[in-house]
C-alpha cells in the first residue's frame, strides 16, 4: 500500500505507517498535478490537510485510490459524500486538534482583553518615544475569571473551549441548534477528575444576554451565524473570536459593530476571501489575527499523524 501525505505527516505518524509495511511518499505535489502523480505512482491513500483538494474530477481520474484522509475536522476540501458512493474510504481526525484551537481561541481572548495585539503593534513604534502615553491607553483591561463565555458549537473543539473557561472561572453558555447535555471532565495534574454537566440552549437572546466572551466553533455554514440580528443581541463591549471557518460571521458587519463601538475586539483566525483578508481586517487596530492557525501545532500534528495511521492500518486489513 502506498501513501501519498501531500500535505504533510508528522513523523510519528509516519513511523507507525512503515511500521506497519506501508510506503509514504513524501512528495509534495501541485494541485493540478496530483491526478497524474497518483495514478503514475499507483497511489492508494491520499494523505491531506487544507491546501489539496479532493473534488470528483479526481475521484473520478485516480482508480487505484482507496482511502481518502483529512488531516483535521473540516471535510469542506473533499466531496465526501461522492468518495463514499465510488467505494472509498473517507476518514479525518475530528479530536486530535481540538485542544490546539481552544487554546489559539483563549491566546486571543487574553490579547484583546489585555489590548497585546495592538501593544504588539506599537512599543517597536513608540515605545521608547510615547511610552507612558502607550501605558495610559491599555489601562482600560479585563480579566477573565468572572467573565461570561458563550460557546456557539459544542463538538469536540467547543467542548475543549468550555473546559478552559471553566478552568478559568467563567460562567459558560453553549449555544446549539437543538439543546444537549454533556458532561465536561476536567483532568488535573495529581490524577483527580472534576465532572461539570452543561446544558446548551437554541434561545439566542437568552444566549447573548450578559455574555462577555464569544467563541465560534460550528462547522462550515450555507450562512451567517452571526450577522447584524446577532450582533444587536450582544451586550456592548463583547469580544469575539471565530477559529471555525470563514462565512460563519459577517466580517464587513463586524467592522461596522467594533467601529460604532458595539463590539470590544474581535479576533479572526479564518477568512471569508482566504487566503487573501480583506485589507480594511487586516488594518483594523481592534482585530487580533493569526493565518489559519487552529490546529497548527507540534503535539496536533503528532496526534493527527497518529490517528490517522491507525486508522489506514485499521482499514488495510479490511481490503
Amino acid at each position: 500500500m502506498k501513501v501519498l501525505a501531500n500535505d504533510g505527516i508528522s513523523k510519528a505518524g509516519e513511523l507507525a505507517l512503515k511500521e506497519a509495511g506501508i510506503e509514504v511518499l513524501d512528495n509534495r505535489v501541485a494541485q493540478d498535478h496530483v491526478i497524474n502523480f497518483i495514478n503514475e505512482n499507483n497511489v492508494d491513500v491520499l494523505l491531506v490537510r487544507s491546501a489539496t483538494k479532493v473534488r470528483q474530477d479526481l475521484i473520478d481520474a485516480c482508480p487505484s485510490l482507496k482511502i481518502v484522509g483529512r488531516g483535521g475536522i473540516g471535510m469542506d476540501n473533499i466531496d465526501v459524500e461522492y468518495a463514499i458512493e465510488k467505494g472509498l474510504y473517507v476518514i479525518n481526525t475530528p479530536n486530535a486538534s481540538s485542544r490546539s484551537v481552544a487554546e489559539l481561541v483563549f491566546a486571543h481572548f487574553f490579547s484583546l482583553a489585555r489590548f497585546l495585539h495592538e501593544s504588539n503593534r506599537l512599543m517597536p513604534l513608540e515605545g521608547d518615544t510615547h511610552f507612558n502615553a502607550l501605558k495610559k491607553s491599555f489601562n482600560n483591561a479585563y480579566e477573565l475569571s468572572g467573565k461570561t463565555l458563550g460557546v456557539i458549537g459544542f463538538g469536540s473543539i467547543g467542548q475543549e473551549v468550555v473546559k478552559m473557561g471553566i478552568s478559568l472561572g467563567m460562567k459558560v453558555k453553549v449555544l446549539t441548534r437543538k439543546p444537549k447535555t454533556k458532561t465536561i471532565s476536567l483532568s488535573f495534574f495529581d490524577g483527580q477528575t472534576v465532572d461539570f454537566e452543561v446544558t446548551s440552549t437554541n434561545d439566542t437572546d437568552a444566549f447573548y444576554k450578559d455574555t462577555d466572551f464569544i467563541s465560534i466553533n460550528t462547522p462550515k455554514t450555507n450562512e451567517y451565524v452571526i450577522d447584524t440580528p446577532e450582533f444587536e443581541k450582544m451586550e456592548d463591549g463583547v469580544f469575539i473570536v471565530n477559529t471555525a471557518r470563514g462565512g460563519v460571521l459577517n466580517e464587513v458587519t463586524l467592522v461596522d459593530y467594533i467601529e460604532s463601538g458595539r463590539v470590544a475586539g474581535a479576533a479572526l483566525d479564518v477568512f471569508e476571501t482566504e487566503p487573501t483578508p480583506e485589507l480594511i481586517l487586516l488594518m483594523n487596530p481592534n482585530l487580533s489575527l493569526t493565518p489559519h492557525l487552529g490546529g497548527n501545532t507540534l503535539d496536533a500534528q503528532e496526534k493527527i499523524g497518529v490517528e490517522l495511521a491507525e486508522q489506514i492500518i485499521e482499514i488495510k486489513k479490511k481490503l
